[in-house]
């Protein structure tokens, strides 16, 4: 049977790291993949994880098997983050959460839970989306839809297109939101429209799935929770999938959440009865190492003073080169307006370079980019910030006459 199989096509954007890895230009430069650089283009371990692992190191007592929906610590810690200790959600119990295999895997077990629980949903994601959005709700049996989200003529959000999208979506289907940070344009809603989009989106029954997975990256930790609170407060049936991979930069530890908010504790409960369903069919129960982390830092008022001191350094660098970015272009000469890269908010943006000109920053200078055009802006550095323009400038002068 296999030998019958033809290769599957490369992740679009995972596959840009392979073929990076191999690119032996000493000058080369990954803005593809989605991941934080440091000022030396690495990607660090923050402090605070270092001195939370030395103390679970030294308390760890046994690798026995963590509940199916995860630590009862990192689902308190979690709620906390996403809401505030003392809100309504959390102090009513309003609210169940289990730990996932990253933000990936929140998602995956949210579209288990929409495909067993609201037969016949379609679930509406934005347009443009997180690549792999479509995929892992396509892979749960679920339809999948859009809705106008970018405006590129403006490079912000076609916000009146997208509320009367929105004011046309059935009842019982399910509207994807990035919370903060939108994966792939770096443009946000701001509260007023997040307000307005909620309470349409509660007036037609249609259930929100709010992707987090950047919160601290924008604005701050509280201030980007605002969007979730806003959806909240209406009120409705909402589901959350956060990550902790980039705001603790746990990449690898695989560490996320899929909460979900009810009307009441009671529905709250039977909600969750049907997440832990869908997780002891899928990977039976969470990984604990990466949790525990995350626990060890929320849960310690100077470990999280510390942390949240972390998040603020990792945003502070990546609105820097923004900037940088914007400012070199204008010195390079380049007469293309980029400066709404500026006002974007998170580790992407639409570039506004087309396929072509993507592929020919790869072939002729090594810079690695999505062939949307969307770039990873947290792989700039000042040590490579000169070269990139000056390849960026080349390239347009190239395609542009």
């Amino acid at each position: 049977m296999f030998e019958k199989l033809t290769p599957a096509p490369p992740d679009s954007i995972l596959g840009l790291t392979e073929a990076f890895k191999q690119d032996p230009n000493p000058r080369k430069i990954n803005l593809g993949v989605g991941v934080y650089k440091d000022a030396d283009g690495n990607t660090p371990i923050l402090r605070t994880v270092r001195m939370a692992e030395e103390r679970l190191l030294a308390s760890e007592k046994t690798k026995s098997y963590l509940p199916i929906d995860g630590s009862p610590a990192f689902q308190r810690a979690t709620q906390e983050l996403l809401f505030g200790a003392d809100h309504e959600i959390v102090t009513g119990k309003r609210a169940a959460t289990a730990q996932a295999p990253g933000g990936t895997g929140a998602l995956r077990v949210a579209a288990d839970f929409i495909a067993a629980t609201m037969p016949g949903a379609t679930v509406w994601v934005s347009d443009p989306t997180w690549p792999n959005h479509p995929g892992v709700f396509k892979a749960a049996g679920l339809a999948v839809r859009t809705y106008p989200y970018f405006d590129p003529a403006t490079h912000g959000v076609k916000f009146e297109a997208m509320i009367e999208a929105l004011r046309s979506i059935p009842a019982g289907h399910v509207l994807v939101l990035h919370g903060c940070c939108h994966n792939p344009t770096g443009v946000d809603l701001a509260p007023a429209q997040w307000r307005q989009a909620a309470e349409i989106v509660a007036e037609r029954g249609v259930m929100p799935l709010i992707d987090f997975a950047y919160q601290g990256f924008a604005e701050g930790l509280e201030q980007d929770a605002a969007g979730v609170r806003a959806t909240c407060g209406t009120g409705g049936d909402i589901l959350i999938a956060n990550s902790y991979s980039k705001n603790f930069g746990l990449y690898n530890e695989r560490v996320g959440a899929l909460t979900v908010v009810a009307s009441s504790a009671e529905a709250a409960q039977a909600a969750a009865s049907h997440v832990k369903l869908a997780v002891r069919t899928n990977y039976s129960n969470p990984p604990a190492h990466g949790g525990a982390i995350v626990s060890a830092i929320l849960n310690d008022a100077q470990l999280r003073r510390q942390w949240e001191q972390e998040v603020t350094e990792m945003r502070e660098r990546i609105n820097t080169m923004r900037h940088l970015f914007v400012e070199t272009l204008n010195e390079k000469g380049v007469e293309q307006d980029f400066d709404f890269i500026a006002r974007q908010r998170g580790m992407f943006s639409f570039s506004g370079l087309s396929a072509e000109q993507v592929k020919l920053l790869r072939d002729k200078y090594s810079i690695y980019a999505v062939g949307s055009g969307r770039i990873n802006v947290a792989g700039m550095t000042e040590a490579n910030m000169d070269y990139l323009c000056e390849a960026i400038a080349d390239v347009l002068r190239a395609t542009q006459g």
